[in-house]
């Protein structure tokens, strides 16, 4: 049911060996330099490396992730009837015989019970564009009809095939304020292909069964796998409170979605250069 193509590797990626302290260089490469033998330095980069993309397919759904790692899109490629549903605001463009549909379901019951709060669905045929907000990279994500739910950050959705369950959860609100997450996580399961984003690049951790790491809550993704919440050191009660210096420690077996940048981290960096606190 799956079909997703091998990532490409790049060209030349990684060098299979490293350059020596003095490193030798042609004639033509010297060339590049007006002729002159610059010890110590590679020759200069003629043009960019070619786009790393991936891409795969689900049933009759097609889809393409370029302009990886920073300003990644996701291009989908739907057959008649098929459906993707994504965050709002998302289409970047689309055909005209792509249907749009948006949905808000809000309620104070829900906010606390769980729903689903907004959703866009495109359904085709034809072809439709999606970026997230933030400058990072997509990943897709296979879910199996397995009983295995995966728990999703709710700035880490993008899109999900329409056969696939969406349920936004609370933590409740202390779970909320000790991990640094959102007070929603979306809970996703049954079947289909799910489209995360990060901020900065992903990385993926598989844990073994009782095996454990620890990860800043400040980079969560996705996972499912259990997890707790603790102190990454030593500190004052008031530091706790306000979310400095925890971290989530995962036991397997599972899988880990990391982000390798902290919006939270690059928010309170604006602030300290704009003069704010």
């Amino acid at each position: 049911m799956f079909a997703p193509e091998a990532h490409r590797r790049t060209p030349g990626y990684p060098p299979q060996q490293g350059y020596s302290q003095q490193p030798q260089y042609d004639q033509q490469q010297q060339q590049a330099y007006g002729g002159q033998q610059l010890q110590g330095y590679p020759p200069p980069q003629q043009h960019a490396p070619p786009e790393t993309t991936d891409s795969g397919s689900y049933q009759n759904i097609h889809y393409t992730i370029k302009h990886r790692n920073t300003n990644s899109t996701l291009n989908l490629q739907l057959g008649p009837n098929d459906l993707i549903k994504a965050k709002p605001g998302a289409m970047i463009h689309m055909s005209p015989s792509i249907k749009l549909e948006g949905a808000i379901k809000f309620s104070m019951r829900k906010m606390f019970t769980g729903g689903q709060m907004s959703q866009a669905s495109f359904t085709g045929p034809g072809t439709v564009a999606l970026a997230p907000t933030l400058m990072g990279d997509i990943v897709s994500l296979q879910i199996a009809n397995d009983g295995k739910v995966w728990n999703v950050g709710k700035d880490a959705f993008l899109a999900c095939t329409g056969e696939v369950e969406k349920e936004t959860k609370s933590q409740g609100f202390s779970k909320a304020m000790f991990s640094g997450e959102d007070l929603f996580i979306y809970k996703m399961m049954g079947q289909g292909l799910v489209w995360l984003t990060s901020y900065g690049a992903v990385d993926v951790i598989h844990l073994q069964e009782g095996e454990q790491h620890i990860v800043d809550n400040g980079h969560l993704v996705a996972w499912n796998c259990d997890y707790k919440i603790e102190k990454a050191a030593s500190g004052s009660w008031s530091s706790v409170k306000s979310g400095e210096g925890l971290v989530c420690r995962f036991t397997g077996p599972g899988t880990i979605y990391m982000q390798t940048r902290n919006l939270d981290d690059f928010a309170s960096w604006v602030r300290s250069q704009s003069g704010g606190s």
